[in-house]
């Protein structure tokens, strides 16, 4: 992929074939886990007469759904019953809007990017959504490498993370030149 080009109110890109399948790949597998977490929402009678959806008030044990979704309200190390329940409320009321919003930027991405690759024109709309479902992307890899501030730009080979760390690095690569095209700073 060679680097995002802002053209007004257009951005635009061109993708491999390659690159195109691994992107909706990873994208399609984040939402696949985001749609699995919203499917365990807790059947609730007063949100089907008032609408007012609610998610599970527990936090996800999978370390990658808990990246993705952390706690509303950051517990102590040693909280009380009271600061559980409200940070269980909490996630029981934003959950089921936050995962309406990443599911949503997933669509976008895999409605506009080709699927045998090739040119993408995003609105800055859809930019928008491409970069928040990147983000998605490399904090689940990330989470999944264990990726650390400190840990070198290549392993070694015998690390079974060498090979997905270069995708990692290509996701950020292109995360990093969207922002730029968006804000019309293209190097």
């Amino acid at each position: 992929m060679n680097p995002w080009k802002r053209k007004g109110n257009t951005v635009v890109g061109d993708i491999d074939r390659h690159e195109a399948a691994v992107l909706r790949g990873l994208v399609t597998q984040i939402d696949d886990i985001l749609r699995a977490r919203a499917a365990e929402a807790p059947s609730d009678e007063l949100a089907e007469l008032t609408g007012i959806r609610t998610g599970p008030s527990t936090p996800p044990q999978d370390p990658i759904l808990s990246r993705l979704l952390p706690d509303f309200h950051r517990l102590d190390d040693e909280p009380t019953d009271a600061e559980v329940d409200a940070a269980g409320a909490l996630r029981s009321l934003h959950e089921p809007e936050l995962l309406d919003l990443k599911t949503g930027v997933a669509g976008v991405v895999l409605r506009t990017c080709p699927e045998n690759g090739g040119r993408v024109r995003l609105s800055l709309e859809h930019a928008d959504a491409w970069l928040s479902a990147l983000n998605d992307v490399r904090l689940a890899l990330g989470t999944a490498l264990d990726v650390t501030e400190d840990m070198p730009d290549e392993l070694p080979a015998d690390d079974p993370r060498a090979p997905h760390l270069g995708v990692y690095q290509w996701l950020t690569w292109m995360q990093e030149s969207l922002v730029h095209a968006l804000s019309g700073d293209e190097p």
